[in-house]
């Protein structure tokens, strides 16, 4: 077997750890092997203890109070201390040469779509660590309510696409929340083909309601925006239900397609055809 890699991003609030112990608690259900990786220096708080957590390199706490820098400050601190301590990393992946590292990534999109420092990371985990790598990006479904928060969260989702530069998948997160309430006809019927759109955003569609919505000045740059959106057509999402095991499993499969999971395993080959006995190696 590989080594293998899943980076859950996105922004703050929008269920990235609650996906992660998600994620966990379905692979310890069907017998996988897998380990979370605390990277985010200011997380307190945790479902599953990390196997591996930055805070015992570097903490935000400390920072901010050391370096008397604010948090994205002290973050983008505790990141370049991270990259200049590489020995640490190594000694904490070096015990998982078979393993699947689920990373929690911080809530400061910053770090995916403008700072070079997590395309850095990523790169050194492919190159040097020999991990397969797929970047998942949440989006907080409650955004659909809203264009043009949702139109910011499509635009974010395809700028950590373009910077991070691997296999990605993007997930409208908390699908739970928006069938809250709804009797089941409602959720399976109306509602859910008023969410395919946004699934598989068509902007220029869109960009009329999200017109109607602000100031006349700004429908130029709306126009200029959807249309970016629509010239690079790659951003898709999957719904994700945490709290069904069967959405969550679905995601899991399409990272694992991403990565190509279990692709480079070597298969055993019997040691004798009439006894049936099968090489261990």
């Amino acid at each position: 077997m590989g080594r293998y890699a899943v980076l859950v991003s996105g922004p703050a609030g929008s269920g990235k750890s609650t996906f992660c112990s998600a994620l966990i608690t379905h692979a310890h259900s069907i017998g996988r092997s897998v380990h979370l990786f605390n990277l985010d220096p200011a997380a307190e708080r945790f479902e599953y203890q990390p196997s591996i957590d930055i805070k015992e390199l570097i903490s935000l706490e400390d920072v901010m109070e050391e370096m008397n820098l604010g948090p994205n400050g002290g973050l983008i601190y505790c990141f370049e201390y991270l990259l200049d301590n590489l020995d640490w990393l190594d000694d904490e992946l070096g015990q998982y040469n078979d393993d699947y590292i689920i990373i929690d990534c911080p809530g400061q999109i910053e770090l995916y779509t403008h700072f070079p420092i997590m395309t850095k990371l990523t790169r050194i985990l492919q190159d040097q660590y020999n991990f397969k790598i797929c970047a998942t990006y949440l989006l907080e479904s409650q955004f659909m309510d809203d264009k043009t928060k949702y139109f910011a969260g499509v635009l974010s989702a395809m700028s950590a696409m373009i910077n991070l530069e691997v296999p990605h998948l993007n997930i409208m997160s908390k699908m739970d929340l928006v069938e809250k309430g709804e009797t089941a006809e409602e959720a399976k019927a109306g509602r859910r083909r008023e969410m395919e759109r946004y699934f598989d955003p068509d902007p220029l569609l869109l960009v009329g309601e999200v017109n109607s919505k602000t100031n006349p000045k700004f429908h130029s740059l709306n126009q200029a925006i959807v249309q970016l959106i629509d010239d690079f057509s790659m951003v898709s999402f999957m719904p994700l239900d945490v709290t069904d095991e069967d959405s969550v499993g679905t995601i899991l499969s399409h990272i694992d397609n991403a990565i190509q999971y279990g692709e480079d395993e070597e298969p055993k080959e019997p040691k004798n055809m009439d006894t049936g006995d099968f090489d261990e190696d």
